[in-house]
């Protein structure tokens, strides 16, 4: 006999975003929540990452609305002198188990169900649990709440994107702090933070840039992390920037060259205007190190690997023997089609801003609390997506954008998204008469409005046409 349970929500994935949104929900309404994921704990992508992780972005931006990741502190020495505490994973980890256990359960208003998987059949939701078999009916008063929509893929838990032959040694990057024998050369097949974090912890565990081969499809932007910090000047700065540098462009290489002049953006070598735009952050001093790889192949995507060949779209690459070929080639960021987050039969988690996913999970948690009508709901958050190319990102900073001036219209979202940590264009009330936020926040006013606009039209080949 199958056990029952019932539940106002049904959270399905513990990961950052079902973890934000569950956190700003119970903040604010009188509500429980059965939350499941198949991993045995909270934290999602974080329980499969390589051991050497670090977030990209302060720790301020990530995590729950309700508890802030790290101390507030600012590095004092180092190459990140001056700028934010970033985490690494076992730090995360940490911090999700204690939010699971010390703050959801504590309330007795949220259940976990680790190591299960989420079905129906028809219009009742089971959770089975991959360790006992056991199958538990749950009875949802209101909501299902699809935290897994924008889940990412990761080399640990994704094969390699080409065939290897018997004979390749290929290991995924979680393999790398783990090593028996030590290659002769290290091939890091890749494009993006996941194969920029690889170069950066080789050489920085004195492998000479001599030893990697960069297999780079294509080059990538990065974004500087000195102008994304727990910041309101920085923020306003950063916007006016951007904006500014948008209202000027010509076409979307204009822009991200513009930006590049300003320091917002980086890219790796001066000689190739790149074509990929998932944009994660990085410092200088992580840019000057991976510059001094220089054995870099752009051939295209691999097709095949063998043990001393790799054969991509473009061409053959012969290897040197004992070499080792380090898969951090899954696609990361989901862009699965746009769909209102609120629909009759479930809400589907997406970012609303540009980027940021904790604190887009927060606010779909809050506005799901405190308003009662889904068409008013999906006003106020209308899904936004993850950039790919340069055409993709000024889209997906248009359509922020705009759907950041219609949710900071309502007096009660404002208010809370300026108190919210998680939101790194924040305003706290301390902070509004300060002259240098006055300056930037003016700044930023003088080019929003064509920088927007021009925005939207440097990105019209990729806008949605069902959202």
């Amino acid at each position: 006999m199958v056990r029952s349970v019932s539940a106002d929500y049904l959270v399905v994935g513990a990961g950052a975003m079902g973890m934000a949104f569950t956190d700003a929900l119970i903040d604010h309404a009188d509500v429980d929540i059965v939350l499941v994921d198949r991993r045995h704990a909270a934290g999602g992508h974080w329980l499969d990452a390589y051991p050497f992780v670090q977030l990209h972005q302060a720790s301020l931006f990530y995590g729950v609305a309700s508890t802030e990741l790290g101390n507030r502190t600012i590095q004092t020495d180092g190459p990140e002198a001056g700028l934010h505490e970033r985490a690494r994973r076992s730090e995360i980890l940490a911090y999700y188990d204690d939010i699971l256990f010390r703050r959801f359960r504590a309330t007795g208003r949220v259940s976990f169900h680790g190591g299960s998987t989420y079905h129906t059949d028809g219009s009742s939701h089971f959770v089975t649990s991959s360790v006992s078999g056991e199958t538990v009916r749950v009875e949802v008063r209101r909501r299902v709440v699809d935290a897994t929509y924008l889940s990412p893929t990761i080399p640990a838990t994704t094969p390699p994107p080409f065939g290897c032959a018997d004979d390749s040694a290929v290991v995924s990057i979680n393999e790398l702090a783990e090593l028996d024998e030590t290659p002769s050369d290290y091939v890091i097949v890749g494009s993006g933070k996941t194969a920029t974090d690889g170069i950066v912890w080789l050489l920085n565990n004195a492998v000479p840039p001599e030893r990697i081969i960069w297999i780079r499809p294509r080059d990538p932007w990065m974004l500087n992390r000195a102008v994304v910090q727990p910041d309101p000047v920085v923020a306003f700065e950063l916007g006016a920037s951007t904006f500014g540098a948008a209202a000027e462009a010509e076409s979307p290489d204009d822009l991200f060259l513009r930006l590049e002049d300003a320091g917002v953006m980086f890219r790796i070598d001066s000689e190739v205007t790149p074509a990929m735009a998932k944009t994660p952050t990085l410092a200088t001093w992580e840019l000057d190190l991976l510059r001094t790889v220089e054995r870099v192949v752009r051939l295209g995507h691999i097709e095949h690997v063998a043990r001393r060949e790799i054969v991509l779209q473009g061409g053959s690459v012969s290897l040197p023997e004992g070499s080792l070929i380090v898969h951090c080639a899954a696609s990361g960021l989901r862009n699965p089609p746009l769909t209102s987050i609120w629909m009759p039969d479930a809400i589907r988690l997406q970012t609303i801003r540009a980027g940021f996913p904790c604190f887009n999970a927060a606010l779909a948690g809050y506005v799901e609390a405190t308003r009662d009508d889904d068409q008013e709901r999906n006003r106020l958050c209308p899904p936004n997506f993850y950039s790919n190319t340069t055409t993709d990102w000024a889209w997906m900073q248009a359509r922020g954008a705009v759907a950041t001036a219609t949710f900071g219209a309502e007096p009660d979202i404002a208010a809370w998204a300026d108190e919210c940590a998680l939101n790194p264009s924040r305003l706290p009330p301390s902070w509004r008469d300060d002259p240098r936020v006055q300056a930037a926040r003016s700044r930023l006013a003088t080019v929003a409005a064509p920088g927007v606009a021009r925005m939207a039209e440097l990105g019209e080949a990729s806008a949605s046409p069902t959202v």
